[in-house]
């Protein structure tokens, strides 16, 4: 004849499946999701969760379509691209400037378009941090992400990002960040010589 020989430890799991049981019970049962709640759009939306992301029209912004446009709405923390063909429109998330004195507002254009771009960091940003590199290559720790299109401002840019974090927040040091896979399909869209309006 064995010996029965209960541990510390069998006692403790054997007592938290116990207790356990009418939660999983209640969380399998058929009425998690009850017939009679009133549907959705029946209710009043929330006015506060509603997305500042509206459309926009290129008219409103800029005086001619030309090859493009891109509008930079920092408030909203979106970037809105109209191509020169009076159809093309798309809307994107974005990072913005950390800070006001970071955000330069206005008219530019794109002069200069990269792939996989290298990242020289300005003399302010080394001086804000020092252990900067001078400059660093294009690849998964680049700031700037797989593809990135130069404003006539110098330093200022609209780049993709490799840490998604970022994106809708304010994070940059002046430029305006996309999902990798946002800039990506901007980049092909947009010409050298695309107004930019930063907003």
């Amino acid at each position: 004849m064995s010996k029965l020989h209960m541990t510390r430890r069998a006692a403790l799991s054997g007592l938290g499946a116990t207790l356990a049981t009418p939660t999983l019970l209640r969380a399998q049962s058929s009425d998690a999701f009850p017939v009679e709640e009133p549907k959705i759009e029946t209710e009043i939306p929330v006015k506060r969760n509603i997305s500042s992301f509206q459309q926009q029209a290129w008219q409103d912004h800029f005086d001619e379509l030309g090859v493009g446009c891109m509008l930079a709405d920092i408030t909203s923390r979106a970037l809105h691209y109209w191509g020169g063909d009076g159809v093309t429109y798309h809307l994107f998330p974005s990072s913005v400037p950390m800070t006001e004195e970071l955000t330069k507002r206005g008219y530019t254009k794109v002069v200069r378009k990269a792939k996989n771009p290298s990242w020289t960091p300005t003399a302010s940003m080394r001086e804000r941090d020092p252990s900067l590199p001078l400059r660093m290559d294009g690849g998964p720790g680049n700031p700037l992400g797989t593809r990135a299109m130069y404003l006539s401002w110098p330093a200022y840019l609209v780049h993709g990002t490799h840490d998604t974090r970022k994106i809708g927040r304010q994070s940059s040091s002046g430029c305006i960040g996309l999902y990798n896979q946002h800039v990506e399909a901007l980049y092909e869209m947009v010409e050298v010589g695309t107004q930019v309006r930063l907003l």
